[in-house]
């Protein structure tokens, strides 16, 4: 942890050195009543100075460093202002108002880090904390940069590690991150969040026998976590222990019976091992619960693919596209879709007027095309061919705007014209090759077009559609890291 009173001496050790013999009296006098935890004189004291000598930096930054002490941050922040608006480099009044702002994760302690690292670029501590705000920052490469430079430093602190570990993961180093975590796992063993993450990078980077070592002694002590039973299924089906994996992983069902990632792994461990129905009944029970989750139509679509039962499968790909529908790409169409909830006319309206103002806005067209799809009917009519001309215009404009190609595949199926319907999924893949949008509606206009030799292809497209799946599952897993994190961001000793 990082104590106030540790760094205070460290300000005031580094703050007046450079004054000399020629320090007045009163600074050494409050610098001796702050060491001695005498606060209230010291304030009184600075105060009376700066009433003589109201430009002098020096007690400028006295009276912050003890306003902070006495948790007045505000005020601090303000005296420290002072003090820099008088002498922009003082070293002492920036690492003063540098250490409140850290506190916060305030970015605004970044620029000042740099002034401080200008003065004296072996300054460790600053190089630590300045990498910490860098990567909240998600500027991973800065970041690891000053950790490098803070090696010694960070050894003993579990967060920095943490963050550090962070970093060589997001910037694609998990050899790394994995020696950082071990070492995170060593010093502070007492805790579960660094074994955690440290198995996750092993099952990220197919180290399964190393994860399971370090799975196994957390499952021994507590199988109540049903992210650490998930995260083990992982591992075992990836060792090849599948009843293991199966059994940890209906437990994790039993745990959080409303996590859809749980029902979806489970349907990925029966499509390997073809057990489609096992995996259908799974997925059945799930949406019991959660009939609002497009993920679990399309993993039951891909298990009824397999048996062939494409009637079943296209039916809940079809649900699983009008579930998804409502995500929207911008603030301004989450708006609208707001609006569209109970006024969807006034929506169209809202659309064909910004239209009229932004001719060439393939994103204004798209959702024009859009409203028009979902107050249409599945037979063709005026709104639909409005709603094609509308996409397609989309597309001229933004050629991979792969959401029009979607939605232009999604409604030449419906109305039949599956040759263009494949055209745009095929499209929409060249420029998104894991859009399983475009992969099921694929699936639906090859089963309708007659063409030869489409049972083949349709096989093909639902065992990559699975491999999409699969991979979207491995970026749950990923998503899991560090959110098991069991304390707070605090500046370092």
């Amino acid at each position: 942890m990082f104590h106030t009173r540790r760094v205070v001496l460290f300000i005031l050790g580094a703050a007046f050195v450079a004054q000399g013999q020629a320090t007045k009296v009163s600074i050494a006098s409050i610098q001796s009543l702050i060491r001695s935890q005498e606060y209230d004189q010291a304030l009184q004291l600075t105060r009376s100075a700066l009433h003589e000598t109201p430009n002098d930096f020096r007690l400028w930054t006295l009276e912050g460093i003890v306003l902070s002490i006495k948790g007045s941050n505000r005020d601090a922040l303000d005296a420290f202002d002072r003090a820099l608006s008088l002498s922009p480099t003082y070293a002492a009044a920036l690492k003063g108002k540098v250490q409140l702002l850290y506190q916060t994760q305030d970015k605004r302690a970044i620029p000042l880090l740099g002034k401080i690292l200008k003065a004296d670029p072996k300054d460790e501590t600053a190089h630590e904390m300045l990498a910490i705000l860098e990567g909240r920052q998600g500027n991973c490469q800065a970041a690891i940069g000053h950790f490098l430079l803070s090696a010694e430093v960070i050894a003993n602190h579990p967060y920095s590690l943490e963050v550090y570990g962070y970093c060589l993961e997001h910037t694609k180093q998990p050899q790394k991150a994995i020696s950082v975590f071990e070492q995170l796992a060593l010093l502070v063993p007492q805790r579960t969040y660094p074994k955690y993450d440290l198995a996750v990078l092993l099952v990220e980077t197919k180290q399964n026998d190393a994860a399971l070592k370090v799975l196994e002694p957390l499952l021994a002590a507590d199988q109540s976590d049903a992210d650490l039973l998930s995260l083990a299924s992982e591992a075992y089906e990836a060792a090849g222990d599948t009843p293991k994996a199966v059994s940890l992983l209906r437990q994790a069902i039993v745990l959080s019976p409303a996590n859809a990632n749980y029902y979806n792994a489970f349907a990925l461990l029966c499509l390997d091992h073809e057990s489609f129905q096992v995996g259908i009944d799974m997925i059945v029970a799930g949406l019991q619960l959660i009939s609002d989750d497009p993920s679990l139509y399309i993993s039951r679509g891909l298990l009824y693919a397999q048996l062939a039962q494409y009637e079943k499968a296209e039916a809940d790909f079809k649900t699983a596209e009008r579930l998804d529908s409502a995500q929207s790409l911008s603030s301004y169409a989450m708006d609208l879709a707001e609006v569209e909830k109970n006024h969807p006319d006034k929506a169209l309206l809202e659309v064909r007027s910004q239209l009229r103002a932004h001719p060439d806005s393939p994103f204004h067209h798209y959702l024009l095309a859009k409203l028009l799809e979902k107050g249409g009917s599945d037979k063709p009519s005026n709104a639909s061919r409005e709603a094609i001309s509308s996409a397609l215009i989309a597309v001229k404009l933004k050629p991979d705007f792969v959401e029009a190609r979607d939605l232009l595949a999604s409604l030449y199926f419906a109305s039949g014209q599956y040759r263009l319907a494949i055209e745009q999924s095929q499209l929409a893949l060249q420029y998104a090759p894991s859009d399983q949008s475009a992969m099921y509606h694929l699936i639906m206009a090859l089963r309708h077009s007659g063409q030869s030799g489409e049972r083949d292809k349709i096989q093909a497209l639902v065992k990559r559609l699975s491999e999409s799946q699969q991979a979207s599952r491995q970026q749950d897993t990923d998503r899991k890291r560090f959110k098991l994190v069991e304390q707070q961001p605090v500046p370092p000793k």
